[in-house]
């Protein structure tokens, strides 16, 4: 369960208990100022979960002799890794881009 779905359900629950935010927090041993935070971003529709998407990639084939892999973006982007890099490492680093 991410951080986001655990703050909904903390503030549902509050809402509905029929408790002051002070007495929900130490009943359930939350930092009143913190709750408070997640009360407000909740409230103003900013809490965004962020999904996956799946991103257009083009596949060109290259020289045998090419020893770098050259990555291109949107306008100029262009990221260019040795050929030896780790396919679990640039799995990972697409996930973050």
């Amino acid at each position: 369960m991410s951080s986001l779905e655990i703050r909904r359900i903390h503030i549902e629950a509050w809402q509905t208990s029929g408790m002051s935010q002070a007495a929900y927090c130490r009943k359930h041993g939350l930092n009143a100022k913190t709750f408070g935070n997640w009360l407000r971003i909740y409230r103003s529709g900013r809490e965004v979960v962020r999904s996956s998407a799946l991103v257009p990639v083009t596949i060109k084939p290259m020289s045998m002799t090419a020893n770098t892999l050259r990555l291109r973006g949107q306008g100029d982007h262009v990221l260019e890794l040795p050929s030896t890099v780790s396919p679990h490492w640039l799995g990972e680093l697409l996930k973050c881009l």
